[in-house]
């Protein structure tokens, strides 16, 4: 996985996709950072309201399709560019909390 948008390509809860609440990104140090986890959260949910992920192979086609149907305007659009492009550094798995921590470099 290279990227935030291949998390949601390919990993799965109980065999699901994963609800965005569910996730957290942080730092290396593992400090949550709120703002890119408000950012994602958002750009999760727009993606499960408008769009079937089963159709989608890249970020590029999220956006594209995106753009297609639904009024978001271009400065939304490229927010959520960054935010799905983000590069990965790993993933952490907290069920003792019920959260997937997406590590990035902040």
């Amino acid at each position: 996985m290279d990227n935030l948008f291949d998390v949601l390509k390919m990993v799965n809860v109980n065999h699901r996709g994963f609800a965005s609440k569910q996730v957290v990104i942080t730092d290396l140090a593992g400090k949550p950072n709120g703002l890119l986890t408000d950012l994602f959260r958002d750009t999760v949910s727009n993606i499960h309201l408008f769009l079937d992920m089963a159709q989608l192979e890249s970020a590029d086609d999220v956006l594209t399709a995106l753009a297609d149907h639904t009024p978001l305007p271009d400065d939304v659009l490229d927010e959520y560019a960054k935010i799905l492009k983000e590069p990965l550094l790993k993933i952490n798995f907290a069920p003792q909390k019920g959260q997937i921590e997406l590590v990035v470099r902040g």
